[in-house]
């Protein structure tokens, strides 16, 4: 399946995409029968890292922030976090990769090739500095893509408007060094493939309440800026990829969709 994914590139773009929505027609035409991932159909996976960072860091915050985005955007999820590492077969099953850390991030050969193979064709990876990853994320993501560099998301980017409205950009979440909160991202094809937030910790928005006792609005923000990156990650990149008309199209998809 994954052979078949990666050679349907060049009429389906991107070809993860295609894998979900076949997903999605096996879940409904052929409930109970055997499918290429597990039901429901969209799942995201966190990345497990060496290098000494804890991966594993608020366990909570992926199921919770699914679970969200499957009220608010109506799609069917997954209802837990996918554990892989960077070098396994299993990401091309995953259309969403997660990674997080207080600490040292260190990607191997086998990872960084596999890992590049899953974003080139398709693949979506979230890096939510969790103050203290920054250092090591940035050494890391050269070897990653020595041929691209990490570039700042503008403010008036489809990241930040595409369901809901964040006229400002990327909110701030947690304080860490009174620094203005900045996204970046690696681009490929006119897609984001790798998007990379700092001094803003989106995700810790995502934990349980009693985690980092967040207020109900903190909690509301990052739910509503985590439903956009998700959104984006599986709808809005398509129109980048599909040339003017789609981006129109997708133009008007998101005045229909956008939520106050």
């Amino acid at each position: 399946m994954k052979i078949f994914m990666i050679e349907l590139k060049k009429i389906i773009t991107p070809p993860l995409v295609f894998f979900f929505i076949l997903s999605a027609a096996q879940y409904f035409f052929w409930p109970g029968e055997a499918c290429a991932i597990s039901q429901p159909f969209f799942s995201a996976g966190r990345i497990k890292y060496k290098g000494g960072g804890d991966w594993y860091n608020d366990p909570e915050v992926l199921p919770n922030m699914l679970s969200e985005f499957e009220k608010r955007a109506g799609v069917k999820c997954h209802a837990k976090e996918i554990v892989v590492t960077p070098d396994q077969p299993k990401i091309f099953e995953l259309p969403f990769l997660y990674l997080t850390g207080h600490g040292n991030l260190k990607l191997e050969t086998a990872d960084i090739e596999n890992l590049r193979k899953y974003l080139l064709n398709g693949g979506f990876l979230y890096v939510d500095d969790d103050y203290g990853l920054d250092e090591s994320f940035r050494r890391e993501v050269k070897k990653l893509f020595p041929e691209y560099e990490l570039k700042k998301v503008p403010d008036d980017h489809p990241l930040f408007d595409c369901f809901y409205k964040f006229p400002e950009g990327l909110p701030k979440i947690h304080e860490h060094d009174a620094k203005a909160p900045e996204a970046f991202a690696i681009f490929h094809e006119n897609r984001i493939v790798l998007l990379y937030t700092y001094e803003s910790n989106i995700s810790d928005g995502w934990a349980d309440p009693k985690t980092h006792n967040d207020t109900p609005e903190t909690r509301e923000t990052a739910f509503k800026m985590g439903v956009n990156i998700l959104y984006y990650s599986l709808i809005a990149n398509q129109a980048e990829l599909s040339g003017a008309e789609a981006a129109q199209a997708l133009e008007r998809t998101t005045g229909e969709v956008n939520a106050k």
